[in-house]
């Protein structure tokens, strides 16, 4: 009996020294924590998904999600900041769009995730 409990031991302490070999550092398990934080609201999901497929200013933001400019610019200024959008000026326009494609696939495997039986 006292075998296996050795046995079982050794095998958890190659698990736990692998785990512990390839644990992300403090910062950037950090980085990663606030990145999905912001994934974790709603408008700013929103905001994202209406820019999975095409450019957009404020004002068509506001119209597809029915909501104000200043609450769109808000959430736009978070999602600048994270780098999940960039923009393009235009005259006084400015147009938004997803600042690459790491964004579309985090979306993406998040609802297959969901969407699994």
């Amino acid at each position: 009996m006292s075998n296996n409990i050795c046995e079982e031991h050794i095998i958890h302490e190659r698990n736990i020294n692998t785990a512990k070999k390839n644990m992300l550092d403090n910062k950037t398990i950090s980085k990663v924590s606030n990145l999905y934080k912001v994934f974790g609201d709603e408008t700013r999901l929103k905001i994202l998904n209406s820019l999975l497929y095409a450019e957009l200013c404020v004002c068509d933001i506001s119209e597809i999600l029915n909501m104000s400019h200043s609450s769109i610019s808000h959430q736009l200024k978070v999602l600048r900041d994270m780098k999940l959008v960039k923009t393009r000026k235009v005259g006084k326009s400015v147009y938004y769009s997803l600042k690459d494609d790491h964004i579309f696939e985090i979306i993406r495997i998040g609802v297959e995730h969901i969407n699994e039986s």
